[in-house]
């Protein structure tokens, strides 16, 4: 399904409930703030015959209901801290990085200043909604985390958050599966694993202990074992509380963790639309001209199907490309034996640090296509259009192409 997203404002939107007496907990209109005022950020300062005042934007009240209040009316100190956080913050990149107050004598701010004050508050709201819009909708237990401390980017307008697969209409992603093994106690001679042909993926500390290229193959939901199995790794969704941030060098949003992750560590899958390769090529000639797609090929066994995470996705989809990259795909099958279309699992090579950045190599076997360079009836001047590498490592190949 499409979605189309309301163009009303918050403001618009609250004033309207305020009018007609409504409540609606999503845009912060309850019984209780319908007759209550809360401060939701301050907007401007200024000092008037010795006493300071701030500008308060009230919580579910429009814009147009601002007023100005005493300092000595105002408890939030929170509030108070980040209005003179983003003030000094602006001072300071006007400044080319050195830090600056405002003097004590100044008694208004530059429309500039509150502008930005004003900007970087709503930033703050609308990336705490999404946060927690995203921690309501993950299936796993460990947190995702919002931050932006870099410019006024705020949450992507366009992307929607899944936990598995969407698959379009035709394509099915269950296979209908009826059998599973029937082990006590994982692994076993008749296990899942080897009933495919293949070793068991995982050691008895749970971490993978194949090689790059062979497949992975998981107890399903027809199997005798339980949620314990050592065989149930990607399917119990990421163990890492993880932070979606905005990256300093020009590469637009990241994911880092925040928790330290240990060599061949499952750390995410990476999920969004089932398309198939027509359709990708389809797309990703739309996706050139604006510069980046998120088309990821299942090519595993064949490449009739491409997963597509640029409007639906998880937290894989902000995850930046390294040419020396700390995780590692793999294919998975659990409930789906169909061999073109693997889930796609990605693994720690090394041990990573808490803070430290997420990163794959879009060019791994079975990997994204940030350039659909192979895709033919592009003119010879589209293919020739190169796409800079800022990953910063010290093999980087130069180019994403």
């Amino acid at each position: 399904a499409w979605y189309v997203p309301c163009l009303a404002s918050h403001e618009t939107l609250q004033e309207l409930c305020r009018k007609e007496n409504l409540t609606c907990k999503s845009i912060g209109i309850t019984n209780r703030s319908l007759k209550s005022y809360e401060v939701e950020y301050l907007c401007d300062y200024k000092v008037e015959e010795g006493k300071a005042y701030y500008l308060v934007k009230w919580k579910g009240w429009p814009e147009s209901s601002n007023t100005w209040e005493p300092r000595k009316h105002l408890n939030c100190p929170l509030l108070i801290q980040n209005f003179l956080r983003d003030k000094n913050e602006y001072l300071s990149r006007r400044r080319g990085g050195k830090a600056m107050k405002l003097r004590n004598h100044v008694k208004t701010l530059k429309p500039a200043i509150a502008d930005y004050v004003v900007k970087k508050a709503k930033q703050r709201i609308a990336l705490q909604r999404w946060k927690e819009e995203l921690n309501r909708k993950k299936n796993h237990k460990a947190m995702i985390l919002v931050e932006n401390t870099v410019d006024l980017e705020g949450p992507p307008l366009d992307f929607y958050y899944i936990n598995e697969y969407k698959p379009a209409p035709g394509i099915n992603v269950l296979n209908g599966i009826t059998t599973g093994c029937e082990c006590a106690d994982c692994p076993a001679e008749k296990c899942c694993p080897k009933e495919a042909g293949f070793i068991l993926a995982y050691n008895k500390r749970k971490k993978l202990k194949i090689q790059p290229g062979l497949p992975i193959y998981e107890c399903n939901s027809y199997c005798r074992c339980g949620p314990d199995c050592p065989n149930r790794i990607v399917q119990k969704g990421t163990p890492y509380s993880l932070c979606i941030f905005r990256t300093n060098n020009g590469r637009g949003w990241g994911v880092k963790t925040l928790q330290k992750i240990k060599t061949n560590s499952f750390v995410m899958e990476y999920v969004g639309e089932v398309i198939t390769s027509e359709e990708a090529e389809r797309r990703g000639q739309f996706y050139d001209n604006q510069g980046n797609t998120y088309l990821f090929d299942l090519d595993y066994d064949s490449d009739e199907f491409t997963v597509d995470a640029a409007r639906y996705g998880n937290v894989s989809h902000f995850v930046n490309h390294s040419c020396d990259p700390n995780l590692q795909v793999f294919n998975v099958f659990i409930d789906n034996l169909d061999l073109r279309l693997p889930r796609i699992a990605l693994f720690s090579t090394r041990t990573i640090k808490a803070g430290e950045e997420l990163t794959f190599d879009y060019h791994m076997k079975g990997s994204v296509d940030l350039t659909s360079d192979s895709a033919e009836g592009l003119s010879p001047s589209k293919k020739s259009i190169r796409t800079v590498c800022k990953c910063g490592a010290m093999c980087c190949r130069g180019y994403l192409n």
